[in-house]
């Protein structure tokens, strides 16, 4: 008797049976553990978002619920959804694909996810070929911070003053608000106008790939040409926009897991500092929202507070339409990958 057990989560495995001996066991056990996988996969989420008003709009947000009332994105929704066995939360900021440049806003009240504006103007990524917009799930660890005030040992670079990034390769496109449970596959460290800004990569655990992807060498394995990608897609985005090619240290290499675990790590005891004050959430180049509902500290505050009172209600509407130029391909020339 052979029970191949592939396509389950390293979590979900138990020891492949190849003869009559304790068999029976195994295939109780392997019953308990599909159950398991089963609710997993069918489970809903506690996690909702709340939309105000218009995409494309600047008076656009996404909050997030959990079960019904709205949570810091920032602070409240934790890192770790199964720290025993390595699978963090991570929220979905731009779905891949698109081209809003959508992130959670770290200076408002409870951290909506609202798009980046630049000289007033709402901001997209461009098209730049063979690339349409984001080409992952885009986002952010919560209860992540790139300390602006420390210079890491090996990028030589400050941190960006942002959550962690996170693209996540799996197959499913996400929405805005999304929190996926997901497992670290490796990390990039781009240099992105001087700063350092991490790019870790992930795979949500209900792909159908995720049993076979445990590390960075399986990504090129099974999804040839994704880092590759990657590479490409954050060296060139900004060039359409009249800026130069971006950087990346360690020669564009995407580290391992084990790397990419310490630096998650050390990024969230960052966001520890600053969410308990050790470290100043306002500074000359920075002021920080740090309120939330759940964690210790001067940032804590109570349901009735009013700035959490004053969140507005659900009063999502259809999206604006967009300028017809988003759609525009882009053609970079003499990029070295």
């Amino acid at each position: 008797m052979v029970l191949d057990l592939e396509f389950l989560p390293d979590s979900y495995k138990v020891i492949k049976v190849t003869d009559m001996t304790g068999a029976s066991t195994a295939v109780f056990r392997l019953s308990q553990h599909l159950r398991n996988f089963a609710s997993r996969a069918t489970m809903v989420s506690p996690f909702t978002p709340r939309l105000i008003g218009a995409p494309n709009t600047l008076d656009h947000r996404v909050y997030i619920e959990q079960n019904g009332q709205v949570v810091s994105s920032f602070h409240d929704i934790p890192l770790f959804a199964d720290q025993s066995n390595g699978i963090l939360n991570m929220i979905v900021e731009v779905p891949r694909w698109t081209n809003a440049k959508m992130e959670i806003s770290k200076e408002e009240p409870f951290n909506p996810i609202k798009q980046d504006i630049k000289k007033g103007r709402l901001r997209f990524v461009r098209n730049c070929f063979p690339h349409h917009g984001y080409i992952w799930n885009y986002g952010a660890f919560p209860q992540t911070w790139e300390d602006p005030n420390v210079t890491h040992a090996e990028t030589k670079a400050k941190g960006d003053n942002d959550p962690l990034d996170v693209c996540e390769i799996g197959e499913q496109v996400g929405y805005i608000g999304q929190v996926k449970q997901v497992k670290v596959l490796g990390i990039m460290a781009l240099l992105d106008e001087g700063e350092t800004d991490w790019k870790v990569i992930v795979v949500d655990v209900l792909d159908p790939l995720a049993s076979k992807l445990n590390d960075i060498e399986d990504v090129e394995r099974h999804l040839p040409g994704l880092i590759r990608a990657t590479n490409e897609w954050f060296r060139i985005y900004k060039i359409p926009d009249g800026k130069g090619e971006n950087a990346f240290a360690f020669s564009g290499e995407a580290k391992n897991k084990k790397y990419a675990t310490e630096i998650i790590h050390e990024c969230h005891e960052a966001w520890r500092r600053l969410v308990t004050g050790d470290t100043p959430a306002k500074a000359p180049s920075y002021d920080l929202s740090i309120r939330n509902l759940t964690v210790p500290g001067p940032g804590l505050v109570q349901p009735n507070d009013l700035t959490y009172t004053s969140i507005p209600l659900d009063s999502r509407q259809p999206p604006a339409p967009i300028d017809p130029s988003i759609s525009k391909w882009f053609y970079i020339s003499s990029v070295q990958v």
